[in-house]
This record gives structure tokens, C-alpha cells and sequence, in this order.
């Protein structure tokens, strides 16, 4: 099929330099991604390509120009997520996605979903009291998570949050490491103080902390306990036993809510089968008042090459792979 051409003019020019990014990288990514060539005269477009791709183009930048017009910021890191999006999915809704913002300290801003499945996972842990996500590296699972516990925290829905991890060792004895206990699993929640550090200043996470209103534990730690008024996280879920899932989920008290985060591609437990997130997601996909949400490579909000090797590990072993 012969290319065509298409004009559009999009009502503020000055939207252009923003969308099209410092020495146009984002409109080299445009025509790399839907196959067109793009040329530009003030605030006229011409597009020609294939008319499918025309018509991708044409409606990510005016979905861009209306997000522009809003006053909904955007970062260059969203506009090329959109186009990616977009290049994926051309119906795709970049309006609901990337307005549906979750507050977190006034000095940092606003996060929002980068995705139909970051979208779906917030309003999900907006409307369920337990939430699982189970996913690949690098979807946004454990970061929207605490985005929304700090959220709730700093509108006071929740008293305190609760972020939990299992320790479990992938490689390395905890024995061998330098210190004492707490040293020792520190590294492990590691992750979650960076979380924690993106979305609050040092000195707010430190006094949080310090008066309990944030706890950062270990998964062995929970047993015995009840936790009410609480927003309570488990990340790397996928390590949990089998056991200590239920003894996790069974510590949701009342006015409190519960997110657990995993990817099951990544079992460190010396019998994979053993996952308690492999076993929840028969066992309760079934229950009213439980939400499972579901990402995959296509979410990867990191490096582009993030989700390559991501796909790469993902496809099936030959079984001269397999005999090994």
C-alpha cells in the first residue's frame, strides 16, 4: 500500500518543542515507532506513513496537547512512555491513565500510572482491601504501592504503614554478612527505603520512622500480630512460603488495607514450588473483596532494554537447553 499524507494543527503551538523533546528525540522516536516521517511548520503537522499509523500519530498528539492544556505535568520520561504505549495499543486512553495522580508530600509532587495495568492497580487498591500484583522487574508494582500508602498516611486514612519483606538469602548466607540482625536484613529493605526517599524528604521518612508511623520489617516479624488502620505491603511476595503467605494475610486488621507485590519468575526459595504467591493466586482468585492484577513485560516502565531481557528470558528453552 502507497503511503499517504495527513495535516493536522494542533491549537498551541507551543506544545510542539515540549512533546517533540530537546533536538526533536522524541519525534525521531514517533517515526522510528509507528514508521512516518513527521515535518513541521509552526504549529502544522504533516504526517506520511501508512493511514494506520497516520491515525496513531495524529491521536497521541492530540491526546498529548489536551494533557499539555489540562496542566497535567508531564515529564520527557511520559511522553516517551506514551509513545510506546500508543505504538502498542493505538486506542489507548493517555487522558485516564496519566490523570489519575496520587499525591504524595507537596515538595515531590504528584506519581502517576504509566499504563492501563498501573491504572487498573490503583483503582483496584482504591476499591479492594487486599490487592495482589504479580508481575516482572520493573512495572511500577512495589513503587505505586507505596505511593499510595504515603498518600493515605499524609491524608491521615491510615495511622501508619507497614512495609514487609521476606529475607530470604538468593545466593549469599545471611551468616557471612558483617553485623548484627538488623544489619544483616537491612540490605534486604533496601528497596523499600529508596521508595519511600523518591516520594518524601530524608528527614520526613527518618521522623516517620522514628515515631512508628512507618515500619519497615522483615516477614518473620509479622507472626502473632493484628494490624489495624494500616496500609500493609509485602514485596518480593514470591519468596514467602506457602505458610507464612497465610499467616501474612491473615494479620489484616480492620480499616487497613493490604498490597502484595511479586514475580514469580524470580523464586529464590530452594524449592520453587514452595511459593506461597504461586499457591494464593489459585487459592483466592475466587474471593469477593480480592483483587488480582496482573503485569507483564509490556509494563516495563524502566530502561527499554529492561524489558528486552525481560522478553528474552521469557521465551521457551530448546531442549537442548532444557536437557541441561
Amino acid at each position: 500500500m502507497n503511503p499517504s499524507t495527513k495535516h493536522i494543527i494542533l491549537e498551541n503551538n507551543q506544545v510542539l518543542p515540549e512533546i517533540f523533546g530537546s533536538q526533536d528525540l522524541n519525534l525521531k522516536l514517533i517515526e522510528k515507532k509507528f514508521n512516518v516521517r513527521i515535518t513541521t511548520r509552526e504549529n502544522e503537522i504533516s504526517i506520511k506513513g501508512q493511514p494506520e499509523s497516520l491515525n496513531s500519530v495524529e491521536n497521541l498528539l492530540f491526546q498529548l496537547e489536551r494533557l499539555h492544556e489540562s496542566g497535567q505535568p508531564i515529564e520527557n520520561g511520559d511522553i516517551k512512555f506514551a509513545i510506546r504505549l500508543m505504538a502498542e495499543n493505538p486506542q489507548a486512553d493517555l487522558i485516564t491513565i496519566f490523570t489519575e495522580r496520587i499525591a504524595v508530600s507537596p515538595k515531590k509532587g504528584f506519581i502517576t500510572p504509566k499504563g492501563p495495568s498501573q491504572h487498573k492497580f490503583i483503582q483496584s487498591i482504591k476499591a479492594e482491601d487486599i490487592v495482589l500484583s504479580i508481575g516482572p522487574a520493573g512495572t511500577g508494582k512495589t513503587f505505586l504501592a507505596v505511593a499510595m500508602a504515603v498518600e493515605g498516611l499524609l491524608k491521615r486514612r491510615f495511622k501508619k504503614i507497614v512495609l514487609v519483606r521476606p529475607a530470604v538469602e538468593a545466593g549469599e548466607k545471611l551468616g557471612f554478612l558483617p553485623g548484627d540482625i538488623a544489619e544483616k536484613i537491612h540490605p534486604y529493605l533496601m528497596p523499600l527505603y529508596d521508595a519511600l526517599n523518591h516520594m518524601m524528604e530524608e528527614s520526613q521518612v527518618r521522623n516517620l520512622i522514628e515515631d512508628g508511623a512507618i515500619e519497615i520489617a522483615p516477614l518473620a516479624y509479622m507472626r502473632g500480630r493484628t494490624l489495624s488502620d494500616a496500609f500493609i505491603i509485602l514485596d518480593e511476595a514470591q519468596n514467602a512460603t506457602k505458610e507464612q503467605m497465610k499467616m501474612f494475610l491473615t494479620r489484616l486488621g480492620f480499616r487497613s488495607k493490604m498490597v502484595v507485590t511479586g514475580d514469580i519468575t524470580q523464586i529464590d526459595l530452594p524449592q520453587k514450588n514452595d511459593s506461597g504467591l504461586i499457591q494464593v493466586k489459585s487459592l483466592l482468585k475466587q474471593v469477593e473483596g480480592i483483587q488480582f492484577i496482573d503485569f507483564s513485560e509490556k509494563d516495563v516502565v524502566r530502561h527499554e532494554l529492561v524489558k528486552k531481557i525481560i522478553k528474552a528470558y521469557d521465551k521457551p528453552k530448546s531442549k537442548e537447553e532444557s536437557s541441561k
